[in-house]
């Protein structure tokens, strides 16, 4: 690529993905509504479903987010009677999230979720599956890159 167009807005691969983000998580909005989420409340939701139980620490790493952003988060997901938060016996450091039955209880209505966005999107179900094993690549990549960095 010529220098001069390095630093054009349409040839940065962080725009694309950042402005892609913003559009997923509008198609997201009027079916989380439904379900009284916010987009992260619905990653952890996801999480949950898959181990039933976790750390905060496990949490966050897997879905990328600090505890100062997922201990609020918790907290509200807690009052709202979707988790419950316990302390370890033998570490008071380390706090278990778990699903609460209403929590479980909306595994149920969110199957639709997945199948409303894929038809939002107008792309076909392989053209889905290849994307999200790009996209996990290049994730997979880029942290692994970061990891080498901070060590």
């Amino acid at each position: 690529m010529e220098k001069e167009n390095l630093l054009l807005l349409d040839n940065q691969l962080c725009f694309s993905i950042y402005a892609c983000s913003r559009e997923i998580s509008r198609l997201y909005r009027p079916v989380l509504d439904e379900l009284g989420l916010t987009y992260p409340q619905y990653l952890v939701l996801l999480v949950l479903w898959e181990q039933e139980e976790c750390n905060v620490k496990e949490l966050g790493e897997r879905l990328f987010l600090d505890s100062g952003t997922l201990t609020p988060m918790l907290k509200r997901m807690e009052a709202a009677g979707l988790i419950t938060r316990q302390r370890s016996q033998t570490d008071e450091r380390v706090v278990f999230v778990r699903l609460t039955e209403q929590g479980q209880a909306l595994k149920e209505r969110a199957y639709c979720i997945p199948e409303s966005l894929l038809a939002k999107s107008g792309i076909s179900e392989g053209e889905f599956a290849g994307m999200l094993s790009q996209f996990r690549q290049l994730l997979t990549r880029i942290h692994q890159s970061n990891e080498e960095a901070n060590a």
